[in-house]
């Protein structure tokens, strides 16, 4: 009997370090698990936090929104450029006036509405050198001139009634307003202007829009 009783006494402590073993070993292989899974979990976070850093959808909307304001921008109607407008000018003086009168016309022949305002810069081309035309007191309304579209300027100048030779007018330049280039047309007017005592130009310059209607 006592080695009966030995023998499953042992077979029992056997088992019961068989047990504790195989508890240990689950223990192992569940650490195991959670660390995986925190690892992977880290890695998608991470992933993700990049994505938004780098500009994701929402910075790129952003991006898109700007360049179409940016767009819109570039849509509005531009100033009328030299190279975009006929100019002609020709006699405009009417029987009794006090003073004669060139009517420049500017055409605009670019192909697109054009906005245009101001005063035209005008010289005059003499046998003395360079005459420039004095802005008239008249206000200068902004406007937009359509494509095909006309409008006109006056330049009033003091008939020669001197007697004597005057001064001889060659030439007319016109630069349109907030332009740079210039252009050379013939003299319409009369062929002499009175010579000046010095005191400043007698020939005034009137605002666009100022003489006739557009067609």
């Amino acid at each position: 009997m006592r080695v009966h009783k030995l023998t499953f006494a042992a077979l029992v402590v056997a088992a019961g370090l068989s047990l504790t073993a195989c508890q240990n070993d689950d223990d192992s292989a569940g650490q195991s698990d959670p660390s995986s899974t925190s690892s992977a979990s880290s890695s998608s976070g991470g992933s993700g936090s990049g994505g938004s850093d780098q500009g994701g959808g929402k910075d790129s909307g952003e991006q898109g929104t700007a360049a179409g304001t940016g767009s819109n921008e570039n849509g509005k109607i531009g100033k009328c450029r030299t190279d975009e407008l006929e100019i002609t000018a020709e006699d405009g003086t009417i029987g009794g006036d006090s003073e004669g009168t060139v009517a420049v016309t500017l055409k605009n022949g670019g192909g697109r509405d054009c906005t245009i305002s101001g005063f035209a810069g005008v010289d005059l081309k003499t046998s003395e050198g360079a005459l420039s035309a004095k802005r008239s007191g008249q206000p200068a309304e902004p406007h937009v001139l359509k494509d095909g579209e006309s409008t006109y300027f006056g330049v009033n100048y003091p008939f020669n009634e001197s007697g004597g030779s005057g001064v001889r007018v060659t030439g007319l330049v016109v630069t349109p307003p907030n332009e740079t280039k210039s252009v050379t047309l013939d003299w319409p007017g009369d062929g002499t202007l009175p010579v000046t005592d010095g005191s400043g130009s007698p020939v005034k310059v009137g605002p666009i829009g100022g003489i006739g209607q557009g067609g």
